[in-house]
């Protein structure tokens, strides 16, 4: 069953037309992932998705729910989450301050807000030990984690990550992965934009290929990463 559908979608910055017709499926329980180089409109279309960017023309659907109209905060509730490119974590806030921002929605429910920093915690003690201190003072892979346990705060049921091994180290981008990979054990859906398209293909259920704002092919991540021509525009091979 899909839990984010994608149809037919049609995104402008002006007079540029950055994606053209796209249409992807994201079923409950899979990692699908979007690769492609800079620029082919893998940022745009989580943007959209999200509420970020208006769409021309298509459709966005989360379990049936029109995402096209619906404002971004409303989608949060709906149980959609965005790990942006650049982290973009609140640098002068402490860790524990940028966690509860991304429990806005239970801002009226502080046990649950405990409870989902506690569930981050447990999955990221190097947050615990860290949550006085000021998230600008992180480094690169801490300031990911921060990211996304900000994002996981809100319960989603969808998680869309936007390049998380930006930056990194390849120790560090290791262990990011690791985090998707265990995030998704515990039952969420993940939508992942990513330039290591090799890590990204290594775990991802479906990938899409994306070139200047369109679909160039899709299917199983695995056989992807079998192919000729995935393999030497992308892999390096």
């Amino acid at each position: 069953m899909n839990l984010l559908e994608v149809r037919d979608l049609n995104v402008h910055y002006g007079a540029i037309h950055a994606i053209h017709d796209v249409s992807i499926d994201v079923e409950a329980g899979q990692i699908v992932t979007l690769i492609g180089a800079n620029g082919a409109g893998k940022t745009t279309i989580l943007h959209t998705i999200s509420g970020l960017h208006k769409a021309t023309s298509g459709s966005v659907t989360l379990e049936g729910h029109d995402l096209i109209k619906t404002e971004p905060s409303k989608i949060v509730t709906l149980g959609m989450a965005h790990v942006p490119e650049g982290r973009h974590v609140f640098a002068h806030m402490t860790v524990e301050e940028n966690l509860e921002m991304g429990a806005f929605i239970f801002s009226k429910n502080k046990s649950a807000t405990t409870e989902s920093i506690q569930d981050v915690y447990n999955r990221f003690p190097r947050l615990k030990e860290r949550r006085r201190q000021l998230a600008g003072t992180l480094s690169g892979g801490e300031q990911q984690m921060l990211a996304v346990g900000r994002a996981l705060m809100a319960k989603p049921k969808l998680l869309l990550m936007d390049e998380p091994s930006m930056g990194l180290s390849p120790i560090l981008v290791k262990e990011i992965f690791k985090i998707i990979e265990e995030v998704h054990k515990q039952g969420i859906t993940v939508l992942l934009v990513e330039q290591n398209a090799k890590m990204a293909l290594s775990i991802a259920d479906k990938a899409y290929v994306l070139e200047t704002g369109r679909i160039k092919m899709s299917g199983d991540a695995k056989e992807l990463m079998s192919n000729d021509d995935v393999r030497k525009a992308y892999l390096g091979v």
